[in-house]
């Protein structure tokens, strides 16, 4: 069960939602120069000089007549694509939900209640493509955004793990959706992991990964989740989690470390 949960779940094609943002933009772009050159052809037919047009077989009119049909297909296909991409977030966001539970399951001590509502794959804004990386400027964060998230850190550094994820959990709870939220669950899975809760380093992973699935921490977050199940015993599933890192990532120093893993692992 928590296999199929994996592969549908955890391993959202971020790569083809990307690729439809970026359809999407270009076609919004060739709307905007078609509608600029229809408004420029129909004030040219509206001024004195409209009789020296050429208004026989293809002439402005003609011209015009093209340009709106154009202007209607593009938008039809605009339309198609939001709809495509507000799907897959929409399906994303829901069996994301369905491993956060699972995962629940498996971490003891955990309280189903204080899951609650699953955030929209990727943040707020379904539709955009997430950036490369995540936006640091203090002038974009709620004030003691910064420096709660620097105490937290200093915890994880000197060693106080138990104190980190304490305070890196209390992060995410008072800035859900910041520019550091992805980065301080990464963070908290970490210091878990180091109190070898590992139920609850995977689950702090995943929010992550979901959080930001392309996003700077993204890649890391996707391969320490896979080592993660295996270390709870879930082999298949860390296979196909960890088959999944290179195939989204290609390149990256946790795509190599994702298919060493495989290796070490046996992985078919």
């Amino acid at each position: 069960m928590l296999r199929a949960l994996i592969l549908s779940a955890a391993l959202i094609p971020g790569a083809a939602m990307a690729q439809d943002a970026q359809t999407l933009a270009d076609l919004k772009q060739q709307i905007s120069v078609l509608f600029t050159e229809v408004q420029s052809l129909k004030r040219e037919l509206s001024t004195t000089g409209a009789p020296n047009l050429n208004l026989e077989g293809t002439g402005a009119l003609e011209r015009i007549d093209a340009m709106e049909a154009e202007l209607r297909r593009l938008t039809g296909r605009t339309e198609e694509i939001e709809n495509r991409i507000d799907r897959v977030v929409s399906d994303g966001t829901n069996r994301i939900g369905d491993l956060r539970f699972r995962l629940c399951e498996i971490e003891e001590g955990c309280d189903f209640a204080s899951l609650g509502e699953t955030p929209p794959l990727g943040g707020d804004a379904p539709a955009t493509p997430a950036p490369a990386e995540p936006v640091t400027d203090g002038a974009q964060m709620a004030i003691g955004e910064q420096a709660a998230f620097d105490r937290a850190k200093e915890a994880l550094d000197s060693g106080s793990f138990r104190s980190a994820a304490d305070q890196f959990e209390t992060f995410t709870q008072n800035y859900t959706g910041g520019p550091l939220t992805g980065e301080a669950h990464f963070l908290r899975g970490r210091a878990l992991s180091e109190l070898g809760d590992n139920a609850g380093a995977a689950r702090a992973y995943l929010e992550s990964f979901s959080g930001q699935p392309e996003g700077a921490r993204a890649a890391e977050a996707l391969l320490q989740l896979g080592l993660k199940l295996d270390e709870l015993g879930q082999r298949a599933d860390a296979c196909a989690t960890l088959g999944e890192v290179p195939e989204r990532f290609p390149g990256s120093t946790a795509a190599a470390e994702a298919t060493a893993a495989r290796s070490r692992l046996a992985c078919s």
